[in-house]
């Protein structure tokens, strides 16, 4: 283990990690249920992370390391599962951060999806949003999505990712994933791409930047349904957030044209199960109804978190309420139930 990358990542998987990481200076590190551990006691230096680095970057990759000072992709051990690296300098040399990616999608009922997602997901065209922190999960609630849509409906799916984390094999609709970098340049061009390659369902993995935004809307508006993700806490800063990128001419418009294309935003967080076998997701659920559609336009989202909080025969409900199931199910400790959620 001490000498090889594969045999190091599949204890990893052995141990039920979530991440790997790799710093010289710092002992190898494990994040178990969310907490990090130290494997051991020994601190790494640059030459072993180097050795590490070495034995998964292929020669562009390390011209392109040694170019940037960081660089992002995803690799693949056969019989052992798919892994999201960063690898990037900081001030005692190298680090590397290696995402361990299930090898089974789950379905939607596993991860804890309401049941109106699966409603939401079965329109024929519009906006859904998977927001949270990083590491809240986002890419799974959206590989649950897109393998619903795979295995049940009949359709082409477009996934533009960074860098490309399930993968999908073509079930009943025809999948396409391009990942930046290998198959794409950037968002925005495969995103205003994907709209003239006969698409149903596309998948914009960060909606980083204005052009990115306003293409997915205009996806959206015409006749897609498209899944994207955004860093934010809540239904209602992910819709501040996305009005205040653009400049103060055009907001008016994009007020519009969120508030006929949205139809939902999932809001996430995982905390420890409570019996310490793994993790579980909360879920913030707005469903884009006539009243969040009218509060959008006449600027009012600061309404939107109350008319969540009453919203639940529309299927909606908040991150609190989320958590008191989860406690009274018993898979979340009620000392959860005090946290509060940075507004960022």
């Amino acid at each position: 283990m001490k000498n090889d990358i594969r045999e190091l990542l599949g204890y990893s998987v052995e141990q039920k990690a979530s991440d790997l990481h790799l710093s010289a200076g710092s002992p190898i590190m494990l994040r178990v249920c969310g907490r990090m551990q130290p494997l051991n006691k020994e601190l790494l230096d640059n030459e072993i992370i180097e050795m590490f680095i070495n034995q998964i970057l292929s020669e562009s990759q390390k011209v392109e390391l040694q170019k940037t000072r960081e660089i992002d992709f995803s690799l693949e051990f056969s019989g052992l599962g798919r892994f999201r690296v960063n690898v990037f300098y900081q001030r005692q040399g190298l680090a590397a951060v290696f995402r361990i990616i299930p090898t089974k999608i789950p379905d939607m009922e596993e991860i804890g999806l309401p049941r109106i997602i699966k409603e939401v997901i079965n329109l024929d065209y519009g906006l859904i949003l998977v927001t949270g922190p990083t590491g809240s999960g986002k890419s799974t609630t959206l590989a649950a999505m897109i393998d619903f849509l795979n295995s049940n409906k009949e359709g082409h799916i477009i996934t533009i990712e960074d860098p490309i984390e399930y993968i999908h094999h073509s079930k009943k609709c025809v999948v396409n994933q391009r990942e930046l970098g290998t198959n794409a340049h950037s968002f925005s061009i495969a995103l205003r791409s994907a709209l003239r390659q006969d698409p149903d369902y596309i998948l914009v993995g960060e909606m980083r930047d204005l052009e990115t935004i306003s293409l997915a809307l205009t996806a959206a508006e015409t006749g897609h349904l498209v899944f994207a993700t955004l860093h934010t806490s809540s239904a209602a800063k992910t819709i501040t957030r996305i009005i205040d990128i653009f400049p103060a001419g055009q907001k008016n418009q994009i007020r519009l044209q969120l508030s006929e294309s949205l139809q939902a935003v999932i809001a996430q967080r995982l905390y420890p199960r409570r019996d310490s076998s793994g993790r579980v997701a909360a879920f913030e659920i707005m469903i884009a109804t006539q009243s969040v559609r009218n509060l959008i336009r006449e600027e009012k989202v600061h309404q939107i978190e109350s008319v969540i909080q009453t919203g639940r025969q529309f299927g909606m409900q908040n991150l609190e309420q989320s958590k008191r199931r989860l406690v009274s199910e018993g898979k979340l400790s009620p000392e959860f139930l005090k946290e509060r959620i940075a507004l960022y």
